[in-house]
């Protein structure tokens, strides 16, 4: 039993579904910059600059354009939070493996909208799911991190290169290239959604379905 608990802990952390979930992040900030009126639906600090933006020019009703997904990410953490603290002791079912669930269920069906459908229903919708992800894998091989943006991995492969550098940590270099395999995961991940984008439009969504089908088998089997 202690086996089967261990394996379970690291593999919700094992640098594989880190790297799956960071190409589920970097496509969806693509898939909404360009498809949903060039928001970002992973970055709220770029939807917090743009919405000051549009206040400075008085310019209310776009304030409350990019307020909407910045609310919505928000509400994410608060939903996720609760998931987790009424699932962590059912044993039928670990709690990630819902968010997995609710994740891949929302996008299918954004995938599949109307195109008459306002932006700001799809960009609501993939805000609060990424928020459900960043808030429920946040660490790979016990390390901080964050699969839906990269600043603060860039920071964290920047601070274990200076330790491997003037302190001669070698752990601290392993530690570095987990983050740059995460951020180049991120990457690929928008390179992908924009070769997508132009062959299939809107459906191109279906690829971060099928990436988190995958990451929901590799953690239940």
């Amino acid at each position: 039993m202690k086996i089967k608990n261990y394996f379970k802990a690291t593999i919700h952390e094992s640098l594989l579904i880190g790297i799956l979930l960071a190409l589920v992040g970097g496509f969806l900030d693509i898939y909404t910059y360009i498809l949903k009126g060039n928001v970002f639906a992973n970055a709220q600090t770029g939807n917090i600059v743009l919405m000051g933006l549009k206040l400075a020019n008085q310019d209310y009703l776009g304030a409350i354009y990019y307020l909407i997904p910045i609310s919505t990410f928000f509400l994410g953490i608060i939903i996720s939070e609760y998931i987790k603290h009424k699932l962590s002791k059912v044993q039928y079912m670990e709690w990630q493996h819902l968010i997995i669930i609710i994740e891949t269920i929302f996008l299918a069906l954004i995938a599949f909208i109307p195109e008459n459908i306002p932006n700001l229903f799809c960009n609501a919708a993939i805000g609060l799911v990424c928020s459900l992800q960043v808030n429920t894998f946040k660490t790979i091989n016990k390390l901080p991190y964050a699969s839906t943006m990269c600043t603060g991995n860039l920071r964290s492969a920047g601070q274990k290169l200076s330790a491997f550098l003037y302190q001669k940590d070698k752990n601290s270099l392993n530690h570095c290239f987990n983050y740059l395999i995460i951020i180049s995961s991120f990457i690929l991940g928008a390179i992908i959604a924009t070769i997508l984008i132009n062959l299939f439009n809107q459906i191109a969504l279906l690829f971060c379905c099928f990436i988190l089908i995958i990451t929901l088998l590799i953690l239940v089997y």
